[in-house]
């Protein structure tokens, strides 16, 4: 791993984000007793050295969410039940002076060893910075190192979140008035879908790996998804706030929309063992979307979720996930009607079940 949380800031980033690393440290330890704390890391694009450079007229600035994992002995349930509002707490405490939000996960080391391969464990194990502990708390997963374990249900996730993204630009670029920030938000999600495209195939393949830079290097697609790709990995590693105008935004969105429907299909034609000619085929195919979860955790999960009109069919057997599938389809690339109320229903859903 990289010394730096960054490829390029400032010496003024590096110490900021040092510094916010420390306060964690600090916090950390002093919600949780040593007893039980195995461990604390710092995950995602800072924990790998590919953190986020966001310049300004002054100096680089954080951009992305810094995530923490915090690694606590015993059962993770009772751990979240115990600490997680805490933790929270501490994240909205340090967010004003980090810039950026900071986040707390919390996980125990038997946890990740028991735990079935997953792009989200995989990224972790391979990239990360230990504030406290090291890599023995990493014994006995292996697993999580070898991204051709990593299930094609996986690739569909990411492209489920990056196409939530699109939909939710969508409607902004919708709304009869368009702010600037609405603008930063659209480039935004339309960039972080751009990355997701390759990204996505490269899973599927089994070539996935946790160097956005690594993984461009590796994409074997043709030059539309390749180009939208390293105009990913530019904005991930370079974020701008936008000032693009509604109408290049939307021209953008339709681009990126149209590549993202194709790879869909294709991808969950081949998760799911059939070929899907549109979209409205694959919304309106019974097939089980989400096999992997047992018949009475999908009961359980409706009962105790909020009834929001989504415009589809939500079976109380099926997971969630497969009715915000298809409403996303739906309201995405085919006909359904993206009004507020369908919006804010899905995102309530969204929030639970990403």
């Amino acid at each position: 791993m990289s010394t730096r949380f960054t490829l390029d800031g400032s010496d003024a980033l590096e110490q900021h984000l040092a510094k916010v690393c420390d306060d964690v440290r600090e916090g950390v330890k002093a919600l949780i007793p040593a007893a039980k704390l195995e461990g604390l890391a710092l995950a995602g694009g800072y924990g790998r050295g590919e953190g986020g450079v966001l310049r300004t007229a002054g100096s680089d600035e954080p951009y992305n969410d810094i995530e923490f994992f915090v690694f606590v002995r015993g059962s993770t349930f009772l751990n979240e039940r115990r600490f997680k509002k805490k933790l929270h707490a501490l994240g909205e405490r340090l967010t004003p002076s980090a810039g950026v939000e900071v986040e707390f996960k919390v996980i125990s080391a038997d946890e990740l060893r028991r735990a079935q391969t997953s792009m989200f464990y995989y990224d972790l194990v391979m990239g990360h910075r230990w504030l406290i502990g090291d890599d023995r708390l990493l014994e006995g997963t292996a697993h999580h190192r070898d991204a051709s374990l990593i299930p094609l249900r996986e690739a569909t996730r990411l492209l489920f979140n990056r196409c939530s993204g699109l939909l939710f630009a969508r409607e902004r670029l919708q709304r009869s008035v368009f702010t600037p920030d609405d603008a930063d938000f659209v480039a935004r999600n339309i960039a972080k879908a751009q990355l997701a495209l390759g990204d996505a195939l490269l899973a599927a393949e089994g070539r996935y790996h946790w160097s956005c830079r690594e993984r461009h290097q590796r994409l074997q697609a043709d030059a539309a998804l390749r180009r939208h790709h390293a105009i990913g990995v530019e904005f991930k590693l370079h974020p701008q706030r936008s000032t693009q105008n509604r109408e290049d935004l939307a021209t953008l969105h339709a681009e990126v929309a149209a590549l993202a429907h194709s790879l869909f299909l294709e991808i969950e034609g081949r998760r799911l063992r059939t070929p899907f000619a549109s979209i409205c085929e694959y919304a309106h195919n019974g097939d089980n979307k989400c096999p992997e979860q047992p018949l009475w955790k999908n009961i359980l999960q409706h009962l105790r979720m909020p009834h929001v009109p989504l415009g589809v069919p939500q079976p109380i057997e099926r997971h969630p996930r497969e009715s915000l599938l298809h409403a996303l389809c739906l309201m995405l690339w085919d006909d359904l009607p993206v009004t507020s109320q369908r919006i804010q229903s899905y995102t309530t859903l969204w929030h639970r079940f990403n």
